[in-house]
């Protein structure tokens, strides 16, 4: 769906171009050079393009993949104007720095969702966009056929009436600050509010002066920005700050238990781009040392890999990281282990690692679930290594593991509690950052995901889930939307469409290995295997970047269509 997704951006970009005559607005502007959290540096910013309704409709419509678009989105009800607007922020250690970001306008005489016109005051979504590598990522640059999480929530919100203002975040674009505050509650909520802050600014003095802020403001974003969109909804409360509703969607909520269950052996599809982002995100904020993290072929420069502006191909053909390869299939010895006096701690470790190093397919962990996380596990000891993570670094995480366990990781608790006292630096960052901390108060949520999900698993969203069930005020019932049917039949128009996307990419995959492999002299059943084969990969590669967003974006809008 990212490739369909590509190719519906490249029909729109020619569109857009054209429907864009000027980069004015209606005023001569201002600028803002101090720096200041939350300044507007441009003021008006400039508008990159512009779209009537009609036009984004016929557009999308153009292509077989747009087509597809549109019948989760449904046909734009607003045309758009894109903004790019760059701000002053903080870094991860709260040193001072830039960034920049999108502001989408609706504009036009239709009708939004809410059946007022387009033009006039609308409600302001605030978006947070998902793990990107690409340090040039700029979701208000809506031509560039990268930008599919650009398209994906003009199309979703914009065009049906929301003013959306999405960060590029501090460590892209252009925002000077060397590395990506990757998961630090404190600087990526303080960042949204920077941006909220900026893009208000600019309404009144763009050229659709007459689409105002009609003082409802709506949370949202995916993956990574589902983890902030949370950690923002928790800033603005404890800060006093109004917020209609958030919709945070397959978000690493619960930063601790996931942690935890990677070093476990659940190794996420992208745990060789998390593990660097993480690990120089908390060495800048908090001091986290991590000269004994990775191994010796990989730690030169690992600091400085993402993001980067080098295509991951290209990073991973020249050896800066390994694609699949987070730990060792050797198992952690002895040796490996802190304190290598025997006590019950070293003896519950030896016994545990071979178990999950990779992990058995033993209940809960399917067969399916065991060969996703044994792409994980590189070969057995090696010179240079062919993991990423030390061995001993693994084998001192897991010991504090066990030592100060986490109540939601199953096997080790069942309080669904942070553990009390984690001594282990890494997990204590984990644990600063996990967002069982707080509980919505002044505002409804909902939470988005897939269940079968390979990269950031929807426990994230049942541990959430589960801690807050008890302590939600009654009038702020948490609503949970889970897309995908499977084993289930579908229960409504999100599960259908989920399914029939999952069968298309299914399908395509099937018949293109199958198709190749016949032409290359397979067998019928050589062929047919080793497509099925293909058609399983596809759908779990694309899981989650590319066939659950559309989805839960839809899902998050019709719900903050009741407010």
């Amino acid at each position: 769906m990212r490739n369909a997704m590509n190719l519906c951006i490249a029909v729109l970009a020619a569109a857009l171009i054209a429907a864009c005559s000027d980069n004015s607005s209606n005023n001569t502007g201002s600028t803002d050079s101090s720096g200041a959290r939350g300044s507007l540096m441009q003021n008006p910013p400039v508008r990159v393009a512009s779209l009537t309704a009609a036009d984004f409709t016929a557009e999308l419509n153009a292509s077989p993949s747009g087509q597809q678009l549109l019948q989760v989105t449904g046909p734009a009800s607003c045309g758009v104007d894109f903004h790019y607007i760059q701000y002053g922020t903080v870094g991860g250690a709260g040193e001072g720095t830039s960034a920049s970001g999108a502001l989408m306008v609706p504009t036009g005489t239709g009708l939004t969702d809410k059946g007022v016109p387009c033009g006039g005051p609308q409600p302001i979504l605030l978006y947070a966009h998902g793990t990107a590598t690409d340090r040039g990522t700029n979701l208000a640059d809506i031509t560039n056929p990268n930008n599919v999480e650009g398209v994906l929530i003009a199309a979703t919100f914009a065009a049906h009436g929301y003013i959306v203002i999405a960060p590029n975040y501090a460590g892209y674009d252009s925002s000077p600050l060397p590395y990506h505050p990757f998961l630090n509650a404190v600087q990526q909520s303080s960042e949204m509010i920077d941006a909220l802050t900026a893009g208000r600014k600019a309404l009144g003095n763009i050229f659709a002066a007459g689409t105002t802020d009609n003082h409802k403001l709506f949370i949202t974003g995916y993956s990574e920005g589902g983890y902030v969109a949370m950690a923002t909804h928790k800033a603005m409360q404890t800060a006093g700050l109004p917020v209609t509703a958030s919709g945070p969607m397959s978000g690493p909520y619960a930063l601790e238990a996931f942690g935890d269950a990677v070093f476990l052996g659940d190794v996420n599809i992208g745990s060789t781009i998390f593990t660097p982002l993480i690990a120089t995100s908390y060495q800048r904020a908090y001091g986290v040392p991590t000269a004994d993290l990775f191994e010796a072929a990989y730690a030169t420069g690992i600091d400085t890999l993402f993001p980067n502006t080098t295509p991951l191909a290209t990073l991973f053909a020249n050896g800066r990281f390994p694609q699949t390869f987070l730990f060792n299939s050797t198992a952690p010895v002895m040796a490996d282990i802190p304190g290598t006096t025997p006590g019950p701690v070293t003896t519950a470790l030896l016994a545990l690692f071979p178990t999950i190093t990779p992990p058995l397919a033993v209940p809960p962990i399917t067969a399916g679930q065991a060969a996703i996380f044994a792409l994980g596990f590189g070969p057995t000891l090696t010179n240079p290594q062919t993991n990423l993570v030390k061995n001993s670094y693994r084998a001192g995480y897991l010991a504090d593991v066990l030592t100060n366990p986490d109540g939601a990781v199953p096997g080790l608790g069942t309080n669904g509690l942070l553990a009390a006292t984690p001594a282990h630096p890494l997990r204590i960052a984990f644990k600063l950052n996990d967002m069982r901390t707080w509980v919505p108060a002044t505002a409804p949520v909902l939470l988005c995901g897939g269940h079968q999900d390979p990269t950031v698993f929807y426990a994230n969203t049942q541990v959430m889930q589960a801690f807050w069930g008890p302590q939600l005020p009654v009038q702020l019932p948490l609503t949970v939307i889970d897309v995908d049917p499977v084993p289930n039949p579908p229960v409504g128009p999100l599960q259908n469409g989920f399914a029939t996307a999952v069968n298309a990419t299914s399908t395509a995959a099937f018949n293109t290995a199958f198709n190749a492999d016949i032409a290359a002299g397979f067998t019928v059943p050589d062929a047919t295997a080793a497509a099925t084969a293909a058609a399983q990969s596809a759908v779990v590669q694309n899981y989650h970047g590319t066939l659950v967003p559309p989805f839960c974006a839809a899902a998050v809008r019709g719900f903050f269509a009741n407010f």
